[in-house]
């Protein structure tokens, strides 16, 4: 069978949902009114620290998808002012954040054991405020949420190959910056960071065979599988290596914007950006390519995310092996699109109201499990019960 990128498509309903005369879409999904919204049609399970979890109404996939947002919508009104990334989010709502993540990953696992017939992932893409509201490719709900996704392999086996040269599937391999002009050094400025659970890996073995991605990204085996995840110490480390992405992202383009500049404020990781970014030559030189070329095109110049902008992944590799993976985030590619899956989203009422069953009774399972944890309290909706 020929590898390659796969575009399935996944058929959903339509929402009934009226976006006022004289707001863009965009804009009205980050209203307090919209997350309104999706609690009453879509919410699953709310609790105090103001995680949601809900059913994606626009799903990446029909066999399992979920997500679980950090809802400010209410006690943050500005858009911009919210939390868009695991480390801007309180100690004791992360707390909580951790252990859900942690319930709905092994279910995801124990319902679908078999790592040939199903692609399981978890994690989350930054919302960053890298463009102004209105801008094409801005993040529909600017508020920090995580995605949990199951694909049946046979689906992914029978589609049709994605055109490899989409935009959203060059984030990461070849085609990625740092990829193409520093990797050596960014594997390096990785390799500093003190792990235990976490373990590097290679290419070879966080590849998905089917579609060979993700591409030459920096990845990790979590030593220990799904019961790692219980340990405190795997949500530590896997917040190192956001931080450690944050301190390149942040160090990188700093240099881009002005030549030879300081060190950026609050970095993480002080020494290791000191001895290790900013004293490379091949860092440097991909620095002043990309600033030469901004001043001179103003339409790539416009392009670039000034800010940290990154997808951080947990899925399951064709061993078995649970493998974190993270990479730089372009222009509004899906989540999905890191491990070549490319999904075309088609309204289709009937055709997803053939799936909704199955479906719906997957995510309440899992939402007892939550539940029982005290991680929160169930929401009714047209669709399901409270309890």
């Amino acid at each position: 069978m020929q590898q390659g990128p796969r575009e399935i498509v996944t058929p959903f309903r339509p929402i009934p949902l009226d976006v006022p005369e004289g707001m863009k879409p965009n804009e009205f999904f980050n209203s307090t009114e919209n997350l309104n919204d999706l609690v009453h049609n879509n919410g699953l399970l709310m609790n105090p620290e103001n995680l949601l979890l809900y059913r994606k109404a626009l799903g990446h996939s029909n066999e399992f998808d979920t997500s679980i947002i950090y809802n400010t919508s209410q006690c943050i009104l500005n858009p911009l002012g919210r939390p868009v990334r695991r480390t801007q989010v309180p100690e004791n709502v992360k707390h909580v954040w951790n252990r859900m993540n942690q319930i709905v990953i092994e279910y995801m696992l124990e319902k679908y054991p078999d790592p040939d017939d199903h692609l399981v992932l978890a994690g989350e893409a930054s919302l960053d405020a890298t463009w102004p509201l209105t801008s094409p490719g801005v993040p529909s709900i600017r508020m920090l949420h995580n995605h949990f996704i199951v694909f049946d392999k046979a689906q992914l086996r029978d589609a049709d190959l994605a055109d490899p040269s989409n935009p959203n599937l060059t984030d990461g391999g070849q085609h990625s910056l740092f990829q193409s002009y520093m990797k050596d050094v960014y594997r390096r400025f990785f390799e500093a960071l003190d792990l235990k659970i976490l373990k590097p890996v290679s290419s070879d073995h966080s590849m998905i065979g089917l579609t060979g991605y993700p591409q030459g990204l920096p990845s990790w085996e979590v030593q220990g599988g799904v019961d790692a995840l219980k340990d405190i110490r795997f949500w530590k480390e896997y917040d190192e290596i956001l931080k450690g992405f944050i301190d390149f992202y942040r160090t990188f383009f700093s240099q881009v914007s002005t030549r030879n500049t300081a060190m950026p404020k609050s970095v993480n990781f002080p020494s290791q950006v000191e001895h290790i970014l900013l004293f490379n030559n091949d860092f440097m030189a991909t620095a002043k390519k990309v600033r030469d070329r901004c001043i001179t095109d103003a339409k790539y110049a416009n392009a670039i995310r000034w800010q940290p902008a990154f997808k951080q992944l947990i899925y399951r590799n064709d061993q078995g092996k649970l493998i974190v993976t993270i990479s730089q985030n372009s222009i509004g590619n899906a989540i999905t699109e890191l491990l070549g899956v490319v999904v075309k989203r088609e309204p289709d009422a009937e055709a997803y109201e053939k799936h909704e069953p199955q479906l719906i009774e997957k995510l309440l399972e899992v939402r007892r499990r939550l539940i029982d944890a005290d991680l929160g309290e169930g929401i009714e909706t047209d669709y399901w019960s409270k309890e």
